[in-house]
């Protein structure tokens, strides 16, 4: 079967030195990693030399981290010890530090490519990850968020209203610290930083909610 340039899937790089670049998967097996031979060169001094690769079985493309230091994660859930098939719209994080958006075609890049570049609109509340800004009835945060601040909308933001636990606040705003170096109290202060200056621009909303026994999550109303 041949196959043409607009019927392989690309790699959009969301968040990371290299964020708006984009990369068609050519081949069975696409190598991503800060080494030279790598298909997919990613400088950042916190992913491996070699740190995932995406390979092809049949019509699927299939998803596998390399036993990397800093680890790898698809849609906010980290691949250890298995692969795992890539879907339209996934969402691939190189260790806490590259975001980039799997694309099955380029036939379907333009709606997943709006949606990963923050223009979904998917409630008053929304995110433009390449800047890391953030945008409330398209009023902008500004000052905008710290890092941390934005880690935490950003991991309460993508799954939609879901509650996220105080492991994975820890995981995913703090990647290099242990899961006991994080005190409850320092959680606590960023979830209510977060509230400050959200409530900045929106005071009439809580975004932020805490459900009690079992963590955070979002609370995005309609425009």
């Amino acid at each position: 079967m041949t196959e043409t340039e607009k019927d392989r899937p690309i790699l959009v790089i969301t968040e990371g030195e290299q964020a708006g670049q984009r990369w068609t998967i050519e081949g069975d097996v696409f190598l991503i990693g800060r080494g030279g031979e790598c298909d997919l060169i990613l400088p950042e001094r916190q992913v491996s030399r070699e740190h995932v690769r995406i390979f092809r079985e049949g019509d699927k493309y299939i998803l596998e981290d390399l036993d990397s230091k800093n680890g790898t994660w698809l849609n906010n859930t980290q691949v250890q010890n298995t692969r795992v098939t890539l879907h339209d719209g996934d969402e691939i994080n190189i260790a806490m530090a590259v975001r980039m958006t799997y694309v099955g075609s380029e036939a379907t890049a333009p709606m997943i490519l709006n949606e990963a570049m923050g223009g979904g609109g998917r409630g008053r509340l929304r995110l433009e990850r390449n800047a890391r800004r953030v945008f409330i009835n398209d009023t902008e945060v500004d000052p905008p968020l710290s890092l941390p601040q934005y880690r935490l909308l950003e991991l309460l933001y993508d799954v939609g209203g879901a509650v996220r636990t105080r492991e994975e606040v820890v995981e995913y705003v703090w990647p290099d610290a242990a899961s006991d170096g994080v005190s409850e109290q320092a959680i606590d202060a960023l979830v209510r930083r977060l509230r400050d200056r959200l409530h900045e621009v929106d005071p009439e909303h809580q975004y932020v909610v805490t459900v009690r026994g079992h963590g955070f999550r979002l609370d995005n109303p309609e425009s």
